[in-house]
């Protein structure tokens, strides 16, 4: 087994001898070990052994033993803000190293294993650092002035809330490295990250760039492991609390783990988001963007906009013009600039996709553009695939396929379509294309904790990233997300009027 070749040495390095990171020592895991693959060719890269639920309890203890000992507390804000500073400039001098490892064993297009999972979560980083400094709106420390019924005044202390699993997903890594261990550390608390056994090489390189950063020994943590692992990590009586990305049926078992100690749990699960066609917008001007961004990474994203909403009087046109993008679409090789459409992660996780569309054209849904696979020997390829005659209660349009899956469908008038839009369990995010006004409007009846309008824009760092419904509880980024890993504590005494 071996990498491709097309890993730098330096990006070798990074991953050499992936292990578990333990208190500052690096250590095989003590279980089977999972093969790592490479999507786009199906070729096994490497073997790495797994962690044992003891190692993992080991983490759990070195973060617990850090966080109380007050190796990272004790540091000044402004200590904590330059270490994670210098993490930020690890990663943006190893960009392109952890680009290429990230298109090696995910499968990610690198174009956006570029933007959206590298620079993107560099400058969050960046953004986290500077509150690691700043601290919390209202500062650490709050003074409360005399309330006039209760008679006392006091004060509102804010400060970490302690150990936090970090529990991350394969798709977009980066990103949840830093909007998970990266804001507990910029808290002041300590972490255990454990990454998604299907990429576990990009945790190795962050974890390594954190060490280089100067993050002291116990304070950031690395896991490699499965279910049983991450079981000790939801339910030991060291971890305060529990931050994970992934699937809901994974999602609830976390939950339910995390209960038998009341841990805090912060979850970003599914999506089954709408992208909105308003009256009078013409469906040549959306349908190539509308289409691009569900496709992008093959669909593997929680906030795909997965369901068109169109006029019904554009309709035909509507699917006449998907049927030209997507043939337009490349499906292909993800080390390629210009490929649109990379790998999906597993064999067996297309299968399930396939499954999801054979079951819809069983069904009686119509093929309107793209389906079927491409003419690609190796690797888990399968074209893009947009689906028509279905009706909104079809499994195809309530449940998350996670794979370039789209479906259109037609509405008749606003009030139906909101209520269209509104028809899922989920609500992560949406989009609407349309006038300004007229779009905003509709924005506010979406259930949804995120609607961009005509395309919107990047994630913001500022702004609390979340989702309505079953897609999660508490947010990742913002104030919010910063607060979610806070404890607050009222210290009030009486003041005499």
């Amino acid at each position: 087994m071996s990498f491709s070749p097309r890993l730098s040495d330096k990006a070798q390095l990074l991953i050499e001898k992936p292990k578990c990171f333990i208190d500052g020592s690096w250590q095989d895991g003590l279980e089977a070990p999972a093969t790592v693959f490479d999507p786009a060719t199906g070729d096994a890269l490497l073997d790495v052994p797994m962690a044992s639920p003891a190692q993992a309890q080991l983490a759990v203890d070195a973060a617990r033993n850090a966080f109380d000992d007050g190796r990272w507390t004790g540091l000044s804000p402004e200590d904590q803000s330059r270490v994670l500073h210098r993490l930020a400039d690890l990663m943006r001098d190893n960009r392109d190293e952890l680009v290429s490892i990230f298109v090696q064993e995910g499968g990610c297009p690198k174009s956006l294993a570029e933007s959206l999972n590298t620079d993107l979560p560099i400058e969050h980083l960046r953004w986290l650092a500077d509150k690691a400094a700043a601290g919390p709106e209202g500062g650490w420390v709050q003074e409360l002035d005399r309330h006039p019924w209760s008679g006392t005044a006091g004060l509102l202390q804010r400060e970490p809330i302690g150990v936090v699993s970090s529990l991350c997903p394969y798709n977009v890594p980066y990103i949840a490295y830093v909007w998970k261990a990266g804001a507990a550390l910029a808290a002041g608390c300590t972490t255990i990250i454990m990454p998604s056994p299907r990429v576990p090489l990009t945790a190795v390189a962050f974890t390594r760039l954190a060490e280089q950063a100067g993050v002291p020994p116990g304070v950031l943590n690395l896991i490699l492991g499965g279910p049983e692992a991450g079981k000790v990590l939801t339910e030991a009586d060291g971890v305060d609390m529990v931050t994970f990305t992934g699937s809901n049926a994974v999602g609830a078992m976390v939950t339910t783990q995390a209960a038998a100690s009341a841990k805090r749990v912060v979850l970003e699960l599914g999506g089954k988001s709408p992208n909105i066609i308003l009256p009078g917008v013409s469906a040549k001007d959306v349908v190539s963007a509308s289409l691009h961004r569900l496709f992008r990474n093959a669909g593997q994203g929680c906030a795909v906009t997965s369901r068109t909403f169109v006029p019904r009087e554009i309709y035909d046109n509507y699917a006449e013009l998907a049927a030209e993008v997507v043939a337009e679409m490349k499906v292909g090789d993800p080390w390629e600039d210009d490929t649109w459409v990379g790998p999906l992660i597993r064999a067996e996780h297309r299968d399930r996709v396939e499954g999801f569309v054979q079951r819809a054209i069983s069904g009686g849904a119509k093929i309107l553009a793209g389906g079927g696979r491409p003419d690609i020997e190796k690797g888990y390829f399968m074209n893009p695939v947009l689906l028509g005659n279905v009706q909104i209660t079809d499994e195809i349009c309530q449940e998350e396929q996670f794979g370039p899956v789209g479906v259109l469908l037609p509405y008749d008038s606003l009030d139906e379509m909101i209520a269209l839009a509104n028809n899922t369990r989920y609500g992560l995010n949406a989009n609407i294309w349309g006038e300004h006004d007229e779009a905003v409007k509709i924005a506010m009846k979406i259930n949804s904790g995120n609607v961009t309008i005509n395309g919107g824009g990047p994630l913001r760092p500022d702004v609390s990233f979340g989702g309505y419904k079953q897609s999660g509880n508490g947010t990742e980024m913002g104030e919010r997300g910063f607060e979610e890993f806070l404890e607050y504590k009222h210290i009030s005494w009486p003041v005499p009027s």
